[in-house]
């Protein structure tokens, strides 16, 4: 199949504007309606003609996908004059300058892709102050983007939370104000994700959700990433299901797995092997959405056949183990729906910061700063820099230090608690994936024999 299911009966919601294309949230909801995952690239180019072909590309792949189209950085930060400079001069940029373009060049572009009213688009950018991009998007008549106060701003910027949390609001009102049924994603489950425990990346996750609804919006997505220990991820993302379950069950949302996001492997077999593990995890979790990565991401900037093959290779897999549960892969059953250790830490996260004000944006803002949320490894001004993370001998990320989170105390028993980390102890656990799904991929067949989608990380541990 090659685009997006008909959507449910009586078409898309009433708008203020007019949509260039399919309602974003509509569109993964009625994928998920008949049981297909939904794969979507990430990819950006500076040129309307290469930014059209990539979405054709991505329109016409074979699978269930949405397209995307990811900003440049001088728009990510506003400097939207040095964008419209290296357009005039022909320079290079590293997307898609969408305020430099114009709004009607941009529609113009979506509707040349074709077949529009059946393909979502989602705008991804990285500012923490995105009210200048919000209203360029939707003056295109585009409804999605990502991002969010925290998980935009603290990996980023240097911008002062105080100011994201602000530019969020007015940028969440906007959306929902001018576009019935918009969509946006938490990047909340993405933050450093390579060396963050999953507790507290639900719960950053659920927290700009929540974030979101107060102020306005109505359909919302919640990201994970993939981490280091497959059974850890069924557990987080069980997790973060049943929260988003309490908290936002009057929403319409989803979840979206990205693939791995730290280092990946160097070899295309092992790139494959981890690319299809987190398609698997996509089919065995009930995920609505994926971000893939591809097998070039070691090497260089993703081509749009790069991506294509990226695409389809996880649709594949996800259909393969469209059978697969926790249990057929050893797994304990009840963890996938969120009865798990990930669920009591975020939950317990979740709660604290809640207690905090009733406005969600202020209590960001104080869990920050008392030190309740704490982003390991993160060097931003408005982040304690407390807490500290490893990679444990089962491959599960686990807390060395919580700082002043309100978690349960760290203690040697256990086999957690605070342990001073060398530069080449910091390098290895960076480098733990890619070496582990390379070493593997030397020691297996040839990448087109078929195989039985068994997680590397399962049959490893």
């Amino acid at each position: 199949m090659k685009t997006v299911p008909a959507l449910p009966a009586g078409g898309p919601s009433a708008t203020v504007r007019r949509r260039a294309t399919a309602p974003f949230g509509a569109a993964v909801a009625a994928a998920a309606a008949v049981g297909r995952l939904v794969v979507q690239p990430r990819m950006g180019f500076p040129d309307v003609p290469g930014m059209q072909a990539g979405l054709q590309a991505v329109h016409a792949a074979d699978a269930t996908t949405v397209g995307t189209i990811t900003l440049d950085s001088y728009t990510r930060v506003g400097d939207h004059a040095s964008a419209r400079k290296a357009l005039d001069d022909g320079s290079d940029l590293n997307g898609f300058p969408i305020v430099a373009h114009g709004a009607g060049t941009t529609r113009r572009m979506i509707g040349a892709v074709g077949a529009s009213a059946d393909f979502a688009i989602q705008v991804r950018h990285g500012s923490p102050l995105p009210l200048g991009i919000v209203q360029a998007l939707l003056d295109a008549g585009l409804d999605a983007t990502e991002g969010g106060p925290v998980s935009y701003c603290l990996p980023y910027s240097r911008t002062p939370l105080a100011r994201a949390v602000d530019a969020w609001a007015d940028s969440c009102e906007l959306l929902a104000d001018q576009v019935e049924g918009a969509h946006l994603e938490s990047f909340g489950g993405c933050m450093l994700g390579q060396l963050c425990p999953p507790g507290l990346l639900v719960a950053l996750s659920l927290l700009e959700g929540i974030f979101f609804r107060q102020h306005g919006l109505r359909s919302v997505s919640l990201s994970y990433a993939q981490g280091t220990s497959f059974g850890q991820d069924v557990d987080a993302i069980g997790a973060l299901r049943r929260l988003a379950g309490e908290f936002l069950g009057d929403l319409q949302w989803h979840v979206v797995l990205y693939t791995y996001m730290g280092v990946f492997p160097r070899t295309p077999a092992g790139a494959l092997s981890l690319l299809r593990d987190s398609a698997v995890l996509a089919a065995v979790t009930g995920t609505e959405r994926m971000i893939v990565k591809t097998p070039a991401e070691a090497h260089r900037i993703p081509t749009v056949a790069d991506n294509i093959q990226a695409l389809e290779e996880a649709a594949r897999s996800a259909e393969a183990a469209a059978g697969l549960s926790p249990g057929l892969l050893g797994l304990d059953a009840g963890t996938a729906r969120g009865d798990n250790p990930v669920y009591a830490e975020a939950r317990a996260l979740v709660d604290a910061v809640l207690h905090l004000d009733a406005d969600v944006g202020k209590a960001l803002l104080q869990a920050f700063a008392k030190g309740y949320l704490d982003v390991p490894y993160c060097l931003h001004a408005d982040n304690a820099q407390r807490s500290r993370s490893g990679i444990a001998p089962d491959g599960t990320l686990q807390w060395l230090s919580v700082g002043s989170m309100p978690l349960p105390p760290l203690n040697a028993a256990s086999g957690t608690g605070a342990q001073r980390l060398r530069a080449d102890d910091f390098l290895d656990m960076l480098s733990y994936v890619q070496r582990r799904y390379d070493d593997a991929a030397l020691e297996e067949l040839p990448t087109d024999t078929p195989r039985t989608p068994l997680p590397t990380s399962l049959a490893k541990d």
